[in-house]
């Protein structure tokens, strides 16, 4: 084969094995979130996307003490880094301050989905917050057509299970998946939100 074909060649090869999505994670808080717990969520993401998919996972400011105005600045910041046709995932208050986020407008980017992980809810019989908004505020601001899935553990110790229901009230639109048998890291395994994310093609 002629050099400049084989070149051409190993380039098409190149250009298949390129993944076509990207997905961009946004860790929960707390001492060691990023690389003792939510890593795990990351790495089980991208065995089960089966390189498919780029996965960028950012380490938010202060992960020990989240700062809602701080993260909200740097998921700006990662937002504006992002392709038409992305999708966002979040965990646990990094969920919370996402959606509030993405509530903002001002997207440069369509989505392709976003998907939040045990997100707590805020509001009346949620969480209290003096920096984000009441979750059942959001919906008439969030990005018009962009699927929305909810997941959380039967057995999350740490975001009671009900907030799952005032979210899915809150949010009418979402596709809500509450999980059997699974704590607030859905026991390190993200394959339903992955088999969620490669059915949106």
């Amino acid at each position: 084969m002629p050099a400049s074909k084989e070149r051409s060649a190993r380039g098409e090869k190149t250009e298949r094995r390129r993944p076509s999505k990207e997905v961009l994670f946004v860790q929960g808080g707390g001492r060691g979130a990023h690389d003792a717990w939510d890593n795990k969520l990351v790495a089980s993401l991208e065995k089960e996307l089966d390189g498919g998919h780029e996965v960028r996972y950012p380490r938010m400011p202060n992960e020990a003490d989240p700062d809602a105005v701080r993260w909200k600045e740097a998921i700006a910041q990662e937002l504006g880094k992002l392709r038409d046709g992305a999708i966002l995932v979040g965990h646990s208050v990094g969920a919370a301050i996402l959606l509030d986020r993405l509530a903002d407008g001002g997207l440069e980017r369509r989505l392709a989905g976003v998907f939040l992980i045990a997100a707590p809810y805020i509001g009346e019989g949620g969480w209290p917050s003096d920096d984000l908004r009441p979750s059942k505020e959001l919906a008439a601001n969030l990005p018009a057509g962009t699927p929305l899935y909810l997941y959380q553990g039967h057995h999350d110790e740490t975001v009671p299970f009900c907030h799952l229901g005032l979210l899915a009230k809150a949010l009418p639109r979402a596709t809500v998946r509450g999980l059997e048998g699974r704590n607030h890291q859905l026991n390190d395994d993200l394959s339903e939100v992955a088999l969620d994310i490669v059915r949106l093609g």
